[in-house]
């Protein structure tokens, strides 16, 4: 027969669960069986960003033409090519290239384009052009209900909602804001508590206190790697993104099940005085993501991690009159990680030849899709996208 106070002590357990990060009990039973798998990371640059002064086609003299407050000068760009220069701000993209783990993916987007920030990004999240078919599951959602990881299969470290791309049918994701969300104290009398409903036989109990009590002994092990974490984010005014970044490095050195990680750096819709906001927002990302490597690389992870970053959509190729750019089509897109095959994928954007104002699309970046969906995590493209995409040659063979 159960006490009172056993109902009390076991009530308090119940309540006290949903506090807890119940993936970290899943990390502590998985992460031997799981530690060489592959993860993805994707980084969206929320708002549109301005693919013509992040990869700049400094040869084409069109660009000066249609530019004429906003160009680059070709003294302070980091140099690509004979044709194409990296923004000044983008430092660290310079060296990830010179080490062959960095890829342009150039011209991408989707066939009759939408300068709809909503429309654009559902296309993107969803993977389908048809607006009709844009109202459930997301493309990494339905990669992650093919996994049979344990729960959760993505984690989401940024403000706002979880976007849509993660939603999926069966795959679920976990939202962590920041690394302190992680360093969890366990109250004195849950674990008196669970200790106590163990005990009794009860088999919820049981199940619940073992769960409390793995999350718990897991944020054990997570405190000193988020005390040596520290070195990544002691900046004097740390970016957001790199908090966030550094939060998804946490997780993957902790051995956690998820294998898709998502972070949103907004800020990216410059229609007036774009010089000095762009060139803020690309130093945080360069910034961001050069500490995220340096991270992985001395914890030996490096060569398991897939970056990509994306934007809905790029901009108009013309400045506009408030000396910023207007919703465009297509842009470039990045991809860091290991056994890259190309520096540059596609041809660089042709100036002369625009649509409507618009840098025309050269591969569809459903060819990105079915490529990461393939090359990196060997699932059926077709299955996810809902059709047959052309890869590039994203990987080395």
């Amino acid at each position: 027969m159960i006490t009172r106070r056993q109902m009390l002590e076991r009530s308090l357990l119940v309540s006290l669960s949903p506090v807890i990060p119940s993936f970290l009990a899943n990390t502590a039973r998985a992460a031997e069986a799981e530690k060489d798998r592959r993860v993805l990371v994707v980084v969206q640059l929320d708002g549109g960003n301005d693919g013509l002064n992040t990869v700049v086609p400094f040869a084409d003299d069109n660009y000066a033409r249609l530019r004429p407050k906003l160009k680059l000068t070709q003294d302070k760009l980091i140099k690509i090519n004979d044709q194409l220069t990296f923004h000044p701000a983008l430092k660290s993209f310079g060296g990830l290239l010179d080490d062959g783990r960095l890829s342009i993916v150039q011209g991408v987007g989707y066939p009759n384009p939408d300068r709809s920030h909503f429309r654009s990004m559902a296309t993107w999240h969803t993977a389908q052009v048809d607006e009709s078919e844009q109202g459930q599951y997301g493309w990494l959602g339905r990669a992650m209900d093919l996994q049979s990881a344990a729960p959760p299969q993505a984690v989401y470290s940024s403000p706002g909602s979880v976007p849509v791309a993660l939603w999926g049918r069966r795959s679920t994701t976990a939202v962590i804001k920041s690394k302190q969300e992680l360093a969890l104290d366990a109250p004195a009398a849950l674990l008196k508590a669970a200790a106590t409903s163990a005990a009794d036989g009860s088999e919820l109990s049981r199940f619940v206190a073992d769960a409390s009590q793995q999350a718990f002994a897991t944020c054990e092990r997570l405190a000193p790697m988020l005390a040596a974490d520290k070195s990544f984010t002691n900046d004097d005014q740390p970016s957001r993104l790199a908090n966030h970044l550094a939060t998804i490095s946490a997780l993957i050195k902790a051995g956690t099940t998820a294998r898709v990680f998502y972070a949103v750096q907004g800020g990216y819709d410059t229609h007036a005085a774009q010089s000095s906001s762009h060139y803020g927002l690309l130093s945080e990302l360069s910034g961001a993501l050069k500490k995220f490597f340096a991270d992985l690389d001395a914890s030996g992870l490096a060569d398991r991690v897939l970056l990509v970053a994306f934007s809905e959509f790029g901009r108009r190729a013309a400045e506009n009159a408030s000396e910023g750019t207007d919703h465009g089509a297509a842009a470039p897109v990045f991809v860091a990680g290991p056994n890259l095959a190309s520096r540059i994928i596609g041809p660089a954007p042709n100036l002369a030849d625009l649509d409507q104002g618009d840098v025309r699309m050269s591969i569809d970046f459903r060819q990105l899709y079915a490529s990461i969906l393939e090359g990196w995590f060997n699932l059926p493209a077709a299955t996810v996208l809902g059709g047959k995409f052309a890869s590039i040659p994203l990987f080395r063979a």
